[in-house]
C-alpha cells in the first residue's frame, strides 16, 4: 500500500510540475506578445483551455491518417484469443459457484477434499534507501561527465603544465558553466601553486582544482535555523518557469514532516491563474495551511493576513509564494518591495529569508538573473533546481565565488525528497567521485 500510495504522489507531483510549467510558457508567450497587464489572467484562461483541445484534434487526425495510410485494422472479435483459459462451464453460463458431483459426495462421505495448495510467494527485501551522496552524485551525473570526465581526459598521459593545458582547462571550465570570471581566477590560482611549487606535473591538478572549488563554495555552506524566531518568514521569488511553487511544497513538506514544524502558505502569487490552486495541493499534501485570495486579489494584502494568521495560530515558519516576475520588469519587482513593507510593519525583522530559486539548466543565464534581483531586492539565499537535468552544475562555483550568497538549497530529482539542503562537502565528493 505505501509503495501504491508513493507511486500516486510520485505521478502527482510530475502532473503539477508539468502543469506548472505548461502555464508559465503560456505566460512568458503572452508577455511576449504584448498583452495589456489587465487582460493577461482572461486570456491565459482562454489559452490554457484551447491549446490542449487543439493538440488533442491534431493528434487524433494524425492516428487516423497513418492508420489509413498503413491498412491496419483491428482484427474482429471472433479471432481474438482470451488470454486465460476458460474453466468449464464458464463459458456456457452455468453455475460454478458450488461444489461439483464429485466434490458433493466427497463431502457427503465426511472426507476432505484435496485442495491445490498455493505457492508460498518469496518476500523480496525491500532496496535499501539511496544515501544522500548517491542522489547527489546521480543528479550530478550529466555535470561529471561534462567535467570531470573530459578532465580526466585532459590529464590522462602525464602531460606537462604547458599553456596547451590551461587553455584546455579554460574550455572544461567553460563548458560546464563554471564562467569566465571564476576560471580566470581558479587558473590563476592553480598557475600560483606551480609557481610556489605545490603542483608539479598534470597527475596533481585533479586534487588541486578539487580543492579551489571547494574553497569557493564556503560561502554555501549557510544553513537556514528554522527556530531563530517565530514565526520565521521566507519570501520565495524568481521568474516563470524555475520550479518556484514546486520547491516552495517540496520545502513546507520537509518542514512539516521531518522537522515537525507548523507551517503556512501565503498565496502570494495572484497574478498567475492556477498558481493558488497548485499551491492549494502543495499545501494539503504536506499538511500545512494556506492563506489565499483568489486570483487577482493584491499580493500584498494575502502577505497581511498570513502574518496575521502566523501569530494568531503560533505557526513556526510562515512562506510566500509571490508571483513569478520578469526581473527586467520594474513594476513588478515594485510589488515585491511592497510585500516586503507590509510584512515588516506587521513583523518587525521579516521576512527573515529572501529566497530567490533559479533554474540550474539555464546556467549562465541564471547567474545574470541573480545579479539583477540581487541588485533589485534584498536577495539572501538561493535555491537552485533541476540540477540533475543539466551538464552545466558549474554554475554553483560561479555563484558562490561572485555573488557571495549561500545556496541554501539544491533540486536534485522529482521526488518530494530530492529537494536537499546544498552542502558544499557532499557537492565536491559527489562531482569528483567516479561511482
Amino acid at each position: 500500500m505505501d509503495g501504491e500510495n508513493t507511486g500516486k504522489k510520485l505521478i502527482s507531483d510530475l502532473l503539477i510540475d508539468w502543469f506548472s510549467r505548461y502555464q508559465d510558457l503560456l505566460s512568458d508567450l503572452i508577455v511576449t506578445l504584448g498583452v495589456p497587464e489587465a487582460q493577461r489572467p482572461e486570456v491565459l484562461k482562454t489559452l490554457t483551455i484551447i491549446v490542449p483541445v487543439v493538440v488533442l484534434f491534431f493528434v487524433f487526425g494524425l492516428l487516423l491518417l497513418v492508420l489509413k495510410k498503413t491498412g491496419k485494422k483491428a482484427p474482429p472479435p471472433e479471432e481474438i484469443t482470451p488470454s486465460v483459459e476458460e474453466e468449464p462451464g464458464e463459458a456456457a453460463g452455468e453455475d460454478v459457484g458450488g461444489p461439483s458431483e464429485a466434490e458433493a459426495e466427497v463431502l457427503s462421505q465426511g472426507l476432505e477434499p484435496s485442495v491445490a495448495v498455493p505457492e508460498t510467494e518469496v518476500e523480496v527485501p525491500p532496496a535499501e534507501p539511496v544515501s544522500i551522496m548517491g542522489r547527489m552524485r546521480a543528479g550530478l551525473a550529466k555535470t561529471q561527465a561534462a567535467f570531470v570526465g573530459r578532465l580526466d581526459e585532459l590529464v590522462r598521459g602525464g602531460r606537462g603544465l604547458d599553456d596547451r593545458l590551461w587553455e584546455d582547462l579554460e574550455e572544461v571550465l567553460i563548458t560546464a558553466d563554471v564562467g569566465m570570471k571564476t576560471t580566470l581566477e581558479l587558473r590563476e590560482s592553480l598557475e600560483k601553486r606551480q609557481r610556489e611549487g605545490k603542483l608539479t606535473d598534470s597527475a596533481g591538478l585533479r586534487a588541486a582544482l578539487r580543492e579551489e572549488i571547494k574553497e569557493r563554495l564556503n560561502i554555501s555552506a549557510e544553513k537556514l535555523d528554522f527556530a531563530a524566531c517565530s514565526p520565521f518568514v521566507l519570501m520565495v521569488i524568481g521568474v516563470n518557469g524555475v520550479g518556484k511553487t514546486t520547491t516552495i511544497g517540496k520545502l513546507a513538506h520537509s518542514l512539516v514532516h521531518q522537522e515537525k514544524k507548523k507551517v503556512i502558505l501565503g498565496a502570494c502569487d495572484t497574478f498567475r491563474a492556477a498558481a493558488v490552486e497548485q499551491l492549494g495541493v502543495w499545501a494539503e499534501r504536506a499538511g500545512a495551511d494556506i492563506i489565499s485570495h483568489g486570483e487577482g486579489a493584491d499580493p500584498a494584502g494575502v502577505a497581511f493576513d498570513t502574518i496575521k494568521a502566523a501569530i494568531a495560530r503560533q505557526a513556526d515558519v510562515v512562506i510566500l509564494d509571490t508571483a513569478g516576475r520578469l526581473h527586467t520588469k520594474v513594476n513588478l519587482m515594485e510589488e515585491v518591495k511592497k510585500i516586503r513593507r507590509v510584512v515588516d510593519r506587521e513583523l518587525p525583522g521579516a521576512p527573515h529569508e529572501t529566497l530567490l530559486v533559479l533554474d540550474a539548466t539555464l546556467g549562465q543565464n541564471s547567474l545574470i538573473q541573480a545579479r539583477l534581483f540581487q541588485e533589485a531586492v534584498e536577495v539572501s539565499g538561493l535555491a537552485l533546481t533541476k540540477l540533475d537535468g543539466t551538464a552545466r552544475g558549474g554554475m554553483i562555483v560561479a555563484i558562490g565565488n561572485e555573488l557571495n550568497l549561500p545556496v541554501r538549497f539544491v533540486g536534485i530529482g522529482e521526488k518530494v525528497e530530492d529537494l536537499r539542503p546544498f552542502d558544499p562537502e557532499i557537492f565536491v565528493e559527489a562531482l569528483f567521485e567516479i561511482a
